[in-house]
């Protein structure tokens, strides 16, 4: 990236002109994010510096990158046994988990692009992408079609008590389906919002649950409606994942905020 960076800052004279305010639609940001998923890094940052080129806004390329985060944490297809461990058993997706590392990276270098100089703005945003890319591997996004047909229930109630047995039992597919469901109904947000953030508190997800919490609410915030349920669904499945593995300080904390 040291190299690729000041060549593109360079090459597509992004340093000469104003930052652009130009909202990419719909059919734009699935063309940009399966750029950013399938290419290798340096496309991926090329294609980035292109669409700042041509005058999109940041907070679209912005939005775009954290949609292709999103994605690799529905395509995780697990640790493998070979990186197991008590914390991280084989074929969970907490921790430092492409998904969830690549999801809190996009939240993050969103942020800096949003306070930052217009040059540090364009470069934040091409690292972003060089540092999202190259990590797609080809399993099988959550939930399958198998699992959302398995999700009978339609009253937010039942969905979000489905939802939570899932999570209580490390059923991760489970988990991403019933949340789907729930937002594909039309069902409130906040509720879902609610029901993640008791785990995310209690559980300690390898250091990234509370992370990833506020990562998703941030970026479900900022995602187009017909997109942002992704954020929740990937939220469902880590919880599932990480579920069982009580943060350190949890039950000292509780007794002190009693007393």
């Amino acid at each position: 990236i040291r190299a690729v960076l000041p060549k593109l800052l360079d090459e597509y004279h992004l340093l000469d002109a104003p930052l652009g305010q130009k909202a990419g639609d719909d059919a734009w940001l699935q063309e940009l994010s399966g750029t950013i998923f399938k290419a290798p890094r340096e496309e991926a940052a090329a294609a980035v510096a292109a669409a700042l080129r041509d005058g999109y806004a940041p907070e679209s390329v912005g939005e775009a990158i954290s949609h292709t985060a999103n994605l690799l944490a529905l395509h995780d297809p697990g640790r493998i046994e070979k990186w197991a461990s008590e914390e991280k058993p084989a074929g969970s997706c907490h921790g430092d988990s492409v998904g969830v590392h690549a999801s809190d990276s996009a939240n993050a270098w969103r942020n800096i692009a949003r306070v930052s100089s217009p040059r540090n703005t364009v470069a934040s945003l091409i690292v972003g992408a060089f540092h999202t890319a190259g990590q797609a591997e080809g399993a099988t996004p959550k939930p399958v079609a198998e699992d959302l047909s398995g999700v009978a229930a339609k009253d937010p109630t039942a969905l979000l008590a489905e939802a939570d047995a899932a999570i209580r039992g490390n059923d991760q597919q489970r988990a991403a389906a019933t949340i789907a469901k729930y937002g594909q109904l039309g069902h409130e947000p906040r509720p879902v919002f609610d029901l993640m953030l008791k785990y995310a508190t209690s559980e300690d997800g390898a250091l990234h649950a509370e992370k990833y919490y506020h990562t998703v609410s941030a970026e479900f915030g900022a995602t187009r409606p017909q997109l942002r349920w992704g954020q929740l669904v990937a939220l469902a499945r880590v919880t599932a994942s990480e579920y069982g593995r009580t943060a350190p300080g949890i039950e000292e904390a509780k007794a002190l905020l009693s007393t």
